[in-house]
């Protein structure tokens, strides 16, 4: 195995680990593809496929998680992987200009969602009467609203991806109160159905450099194996926290990136 390829490997173990954790794995694997001498558009597409690697690692290690979880998965699936496709298309057909200027405050959002999630859902409960008999005159209106959202978040992770997990995660985390590292999981799957719709249109119309994406790919599964395991014994408030602040990061350098 040649040096760059043992790299993106390697990459490839960091990014699903942290991705199948966090959600952030494009933060290590593709600037990995760029320093292996991708240029910028084949790093994209190429990072999009090999990152279906978290998918497969990440389901393999939170079967404990995942469990009940069908129902919820199958409402969840086809929003997040049209997102995904609409995502792809928009790559490789229209200006990137105005979208990557939007995609700083979309992840901008996800973060500040994830770090203020327990202030929204205590406004949500005094605006709400549980004990009223009348259904709730804007739940229909929210749950609209928050399919929409995941639908944007689909889309941008077909489209690019970097911090799709942060905004999947603090969505997912508005929709109910469980333990983290069950909403990681079901995160996991979103943003992974997402990743698939996308490559595919990357696989068959795109310049996917697929040397590079099997090394990362290889190496995303293992990391990503072993990512739900940490999430278990991790305490949720710090790393909640430590995901929130990571993505209010990357908003400011994707925003530093699309001005520049």
């Amino acid at each position: 195995m040649s040096a760059d390829l043992l790299w993106l490997v390697l990459a490839g173990v960091g990014a699903g680990l942290v991705g199948s954790m966090t959600g952030l794995a494009s933060l290590i694997s593709y600037p990995a593809l760029l320093a292996a001498g991708l240029p910028p558009l084949v790093a994209n597409v190429t990072n999009t496929v090999s990152l279906f690697g978290i998918t497969v690692g990440s389901v393999a290690g939170s079967q404990r998680e995942l469990a009940g979880q069908g129902t919820r998965l199958v409402r969840l699936i086809p929003v997040t992987a049209v997102g995904g496709a609409i995502g792809a298309a928009l790559l490789l057909s229209a200006p990137a200009g105005v979208f990557e200027l939007v995609v700083p405050w979309m992840v901008l959002l996800g973060a500040v969602l994830l770090l203020l999630r327990d202030r929204i859902r205590v406004w949500s409960a005094r605006h709400s009467d549980p004990h009223s008999l009348q259904p709730d005159p804007h739940a229909r209106r929210r749950r609209g609203a928050w399919l929409v959202a995941l639908l944007g978040m689909g889309i941008y992770g077909g489209y690019f991806g970097a911090g799709a997990g942060v905004i999947a995660l603090a969505l997912l985390s508005l929709e109910r109160v469980e333990p983290l590292a069950v909403t990681n999981a079901v995160k996991n799957v979103a943003t992974g159905a997402a990743n698939a719709a996308g490559s595919i249109g990357y696989v068959l119309l795109a310049p996917v450099d697929y040397r590079a994406a099997v090394a990362v790919m290889v190496g995303s599964v293992i990391g990503a194996f072993v990512g739900p395991a940490v999430v278990r014994v991790v305490p949720e408030t710090p790393m909640r926290w430590a995901v929130g602040i990571c993505g209010v990061g990357l908003a400011l350098y994707l925003a530093a990136g699309a001005l520049g």
